[in-house]
């Protein structure tokens, strides 16, 4: 396993880590001054649109998707350290550079199983970054860590289908320039295979039945720059049978597909969440004095900047193995890998920040620092894409079944 960046890479993290000191740093509190002043707060602000621009032309785009034919053509060990650097602002940069959870999920999908059709009425101008999406699978009446139990219903009425169930959770569904989802519901729910029950298909929002009903909110915050996290109904909504994605029944082999990039993307970005905490904690650590010495030289504050600091190495180690073994024997043979890190990174990132928080006292809870939004962040990916403990399970069963 050779781990050294390449020349591409290496040329990549340059101009990237040139465009967040240039570009994405300084528009942070010009993004929040802009959106106090929208008149809607999913409106996007205008500095957003200038970040994407430049990011463009400097050829910072789509740098997640490993399809040259739309994407930059990079591997997942390639993009890792791209995708690292955009962490340390998950809330601008990603988008910025189109590389913004949930559309990079959804424009996998198209490009891997979409139709030539649905590639050029969703996939293009979701590549252009003229639209947004949302993917629409989570349910409030049902444990959907275990994605069998999803109750939507997508039934066939001749050339369309009829799709009826509740939704929340469904990220980027707020934003105004959402246009589609990917829904995924049973179109056969009493198959004998619980595997093959599922399907998806493509829903515009401005389908007649569906309802954006409300914002979640995930710790007092509504995650404006991802375009929130919405309650949707789907109200016998109908779409023509030509939306459905791949073919019926193969909705959670799809979601699995879906869900082991996005898996290693959030884990890749987590990393730069702790590296921005980190550098917060020594910032804080040599301006501030306690009990006369600054907080850098008490004992206490020191081992939690050198265990940070060996956590983020051991992480980010394990990521790239994970990214390397993705490129080298796909993700179904690094299936381990992408469960260790989903269970590891969250966690780590987590107690990270809360050391972050402690040691900034009263301002690391406040507006004033990212480290509260990052703390909100981080936690919810110890749920997204399936909670630690449905991988818990299931990578002990791996290592168990060694044995009997």
């Amino acid at each position: 396993m050779d781990f050294a960046f390449d020349a591409r890479t290496e040329e990549l993290r340059a101009k990237l880590l040139a465009f967040m000191d240039e570009f994405v740093y300084p528009a942070e509190p010009v993004a929040e001054e802009q959106r106090a002043r929208l008149a809607s707060p999913w409106d996007t602000p205008a500095v957003v649109g200038e970040l994407k621009a430049e990011a463009r032309k400097q050829g910072l785009w789509n740098l997640f998707l490993p399809d040259a034919e739309y994407g930059a053509g990079l591997t997942n060990l390639q993009y890792a350290p791209l995708a690292e650097i955009t962490g340390r602002s998950p809330h601008l940069a990603p988008t910025a550079t189109n590389c913004a959870a949930p559309d990079t999920g959804n424009m996998e999908v198209l490009a891997q199983f979409g139709n030539e059709q649905q590639k050029k009425q969703w996939l293009e101008p979701l590549l252009a970054g003229e639209i947004r999406s949302a993917f629409a699978m989570t349910e409030p009446e049902v444990a959907s860590s275990d994605a069998t139990n999803i109750t939507t219903h997508i039934e066939r009425d001749g050339d369309e289908y009829v799709i009826t169930g509740r939704k929340w959770y469904i990220s980027g569904a707020m934003n105004p320039d959402c246009a589609i989802f990917i829904v995924m519901g049973k179109t056969d729910p009493d198959g004998a295979d619980i595997r093959r029950q599922q399907s998806m298909v493509l829903v515009p929002r401005d389908t007649p039945g569906v309802t954006v009903k409300r914002a979640m909110q995930v710790f007092g915050y509504e995650d404006h720059s991802h375009g929130g996290h919405a309650e949707v109904i789907f109200d016998h909504a109908r779409v023509p049978v030509t939306n459905l994605i791949g073919e019926e029944g193969g909705g959670f082999a799809i979601a699995q597909a879906r869900l082991g990039p996005g898996r290693i993307h959030h884990c890749m970005r987590l990393i730069g969440m702790a590296e921005r905490a980190i550098e917060l904690m020594c910032r804080r650590a040599v301006s501030r004095t306690a009990f006369g010495k600054a907080l850098a030289q008490q004992g206490v504050v020191q081992n939690w900047i050198a265990d940070a600091r060996v956590t983020v190495e051991q992480l980010r180690l394990l990521v790239l193995k994970t990214a390397w073994l993705m490129d080298t024997v796909g993700n179904k043979g690094a299936h381990t890998e992408i469960q260790a890190i989903k269970i590891a990174t969250p966690r780590a990132v987590v107690g990270i920040l809360d050391r972050a928080i402690q040691l900034h006292g009263a301002g690391g809870v406040s507006q004033d620092f990212p480290l509260a939004e990052l703390y909100a962040s981080a936690r919810t990916l110890m749920l997204a894409d399936g909670p630690d403990e449905v991988h818990q399970r299931s990578l002990a069963r791996r290592e168990l079944k060694k044995y009997l």
